[in-house]
């Protein structure tokens, strides 16, 4: 199982920085987490695109992190030389996202259709809602789903991986909360957002600080990565994001928690997890 930070850039525009994307690979399944700025050239540049893609699976439903879904849509299906299903997997609301998108590109989808002949059908795309508990098999790969904490945005849900000998948590954009805790438990690896307060706590703007009350910090994701007995936390959707050298500051922060490797993401940073 490979892992892969695509985007770990939050709503705030960064040039180093896509937003929010992790990218899930076993050796016959690609299995997309949220669809950020910029996916589809991350994507490219993780030598893989929208047309090799099993499914897509969202955290929950904030612009930052479904504003380029329609980039997924569009691309796979101009690029597919027949018609390849795509499920959209999310929290309760992603079947009315996935039309209400798919209406967006309505004219786009004509033009296309009118110019090109062989493309003689509309984008394949289903949108699937899941909620706590729900199993899924993706390919070869089994996907458990957890309600998250990302109050007031709800329903929100965090997944566990599962392939290869190895497991991986996309926890998304939560607090800590028993759906994290239950995903964790003896997870190879934790992928998870954070904010870091001392920084957030210096910009003169409420609305910024706002992101504390709903987010994870370094210390609540390094606690939950030590309760579940997580072998490595990786932080990524980091916010603000580290200026460059203070990464060992973010680390540090976590180590005072949580006693195994801490990795501070960044773009197309990859994890190999399980058996060779």
């Amino acid at each position: 199982m490979q892992v892969t930070t695509l985007g770990t850039g939050s709503p705030l525009p960064d040039p180093g920085r896509a937003g929010p994307a992790t990218l899930v690979r076993t050796t016959g399944t690609q299995l997309l987490f949220d669809c950020g700025r910029g996916v589809v050239l991350r994507l490219a540049a993780a030598a893989t695109g929208p047309v090799l893609l099993t499914s897509v699976l969202l955290t929950h439903l904030h612009s930052d992190h479904v504003c380029d879904l329609n980039d997924v849509i569009t691309t796979r299906w101009a690029m597919s030389p027949v018609p390849a299903p795509l499920e959209v997997i999310g929290p309760a609301g992603t079947a009315a996202l996935v039309e209400r998108t798919l209406a967006m590109l309505s004219d786009d989808i004509g033009y296309r259709r009118a110019h090109h002949g062989d493309l003689n059908w509309d984008p394949p795309v289903t949108g699937v809602d899941v909620a706590d508990g729900a199993v899924l098999e993706l390919g070869e790969v089994t996907v458990r789903v957890a309600a998250t904490d990302h109050m007031p945005v709800a329903p929100t849900v965090g997944y566990r991986v599962e392939a290869d000998g190895a497991a991986v948590v996309i926890g998304g954009d939560s607090v800590p909360c028993a759906g994290l805790d239950r995903l964790c438990e003896g997870a190879d690896a934790y992928v998870q957002t954070v904010v870091r307060p001392s920084l957030v706590a210096q910009v003169p703007s409420a609305r910024f600080q706002d992101v504390l009350g709903y987010h994870s910090s370094i210390a609540d994701a390094a606690s939950t990565a030590a309760r579940g007995g997580v072998s490595t936390l990786v932080l990524t959707h980091l916010v603000p994001a580290p200026w460059p050298g203070t990464e060992p500051e973010w680390v540090t922060e976590a180590a005072a928690h949580f006693a195994g490797e801490v990795v501070v993401a960044y773009d197309l940073y990859a994890l190999e997890l399980g058996v060779a």
